[in-house]
């Protein structure tokens, strides 16, 4: 199989790491894979198997207004075309909205099949009004469209002009592997019970609420310290709220690191406060790794990985009380801790990289037959 791979940038994030380790686990099967991104090499964070053939297209610049922006999509489609062109793939994926449409675009009339993959619950980020009309229109140029969640996939049917919407989650890989840079879990709490939160600090993951919820609790359960893992633009409004809140010894926010697995094992357990989701790959690491985990409830992918009581708490959106009361639950209680944690490695099984990739390959066979046809 040769398959092209389109997406953005290979910088951290949930989708830039979903997307690589498939690329990586099919370069392992010796499928040609060539991965294509808008942005420059130089802000890769992820690293791909040497077999993997990397193009740069380092066409990111943003526009400074209408006609500028018109004329840099332009260029960005001609480019992919002329990537399609070249290397003549069996199948061309692209991976979240913009790369999506931008695909649609550029394969049009080429002999190739095409599909999508939306990677967030599409109304909970807006992308403009432009890009979607974009994506209503041009989804009905792509083979298919795939969603992560059974709520994506109607919201796609109903508002967009998409053919074929399979449902395909994330898939775990486990352990994860290492790279750079790799940071000791042992300098930040020592001997302290350990809640870990991980993400890019961004207004979506939610990590203010989670800093005042832990401020309610950090007098009651003194043994306990909170660490979040990400970068991100919320750095400096998180660090106020931090020294504000008197938790600068309790809270730390060491940024990206490269032995995300060596975190998991080193925590007791994982609270994920975002006020939205695709199909949060935090999550599931976590639970792999054999953490209990207390999950908002939001759209979309918690509900369709916890379940409640079992393997973790789910607790209501905007319902900060509630997230309070599920921490204290399980900071409080080391055999119900153990429990879940039981419970929570299944996810291994049932989210492994074999099951998951299987549904891509199935998805890509099924494609490739009907665009031959």
């Amino acid at each position: 199989m040769q398959l092209l791979i389109f997406i953005h940038s290979l910088s951290s994030g949930g989708a830039e790491r979903a997307s690589t380790n498939l690329a990586n686990y099919w370069a392992e099967k010796g499928w040609g894979i060539t991965l294509v991104t808008m942005t420059g090499s130089e802000q890769d964070f992820y690293q791909l198997h040497p077999d993997i053939q990397r193009i740069a297209l380092c066409l990111d610049a943003e526009s400074s207004g209408l006609l500028t922006a018109i004329k840099s999509n332009v260029q960005r489609i001609t480019a992919l075309r002329r990537v399609l062109k070249q290397q003549q793939p069996d199948i061309a994926l692209a991976i979240m909205t913009t790369a999506n449409i931008l695909l649609a675009l550029a394969a049009r009339g080429l002999n190739i099949a095409v599909l999508g993959s939306e990677r967030i619950h599409p109304p909970m980020l807006p992308q403009g009004r432009v890009w979607e009309w974009l994506r209503k229109r041009s989804y009905r140029h792509l083979d298919a469209v795939t969603a992560l969640t059974e709520e994506t996939a109607r919201w796609l049917k109903a508002e967009t002009y998409a053919q074929y919407v399979p449902i395909i989650p994330n898939a775990i890989t486990y352990p994860i592997a290492n790279h750079p840079p790799r940071v000791s879990p042992e300098i930040t709490t020592g001997e302290n019970f350990k809640l870990i939160a991980v993400g890019r600090l961004s207004p979506q993951k939610g990590f203010d609420r989670l800093l005042s919820a832990f401020a309610v609790l950090a007098s009651r359960f003194p043994d306990w310290n909170l660490t979040i893992l990400g970068e991100g633009p919320c750095r400096d409004a998180l660090e106020k709220q931090r020294a504000e809140l008197l938790l600068k010894q309790r809270v730390s926010l060491p940024g990206a690191v490269g032995n995300l697995g060596e975190w998991y094992s080193a925590a007791d357990l994982y609270v994920l406060s975002s006020l939205f989701e695709g199909f949060p790959n935090t999550l599931v690491e976590a639970m792999a790794y054999g953490l209990p985990a207390v999950s908002v409830d939001c759209d979309t992918g918690p509900r369709d990985i916890i379940h409640d009581k079992l393997d973790g708490l789910l607790v209501a959106q905007n319902n900060q009380e509630a997230l309070v009361a599920a921490l204290a639950s399980l900071m409080s209680d080391k055999a119900l801790r153990q429990q879940y944690a039981s419970r929570a490695t299944e996810i291994r099984e049932t989210l492994s990289m074999q099951k998951i990739s299987g549904l891509w390959e199935q998805l890509f066979v099924e494609l490739s037959k009907n665009h031959r046809s």
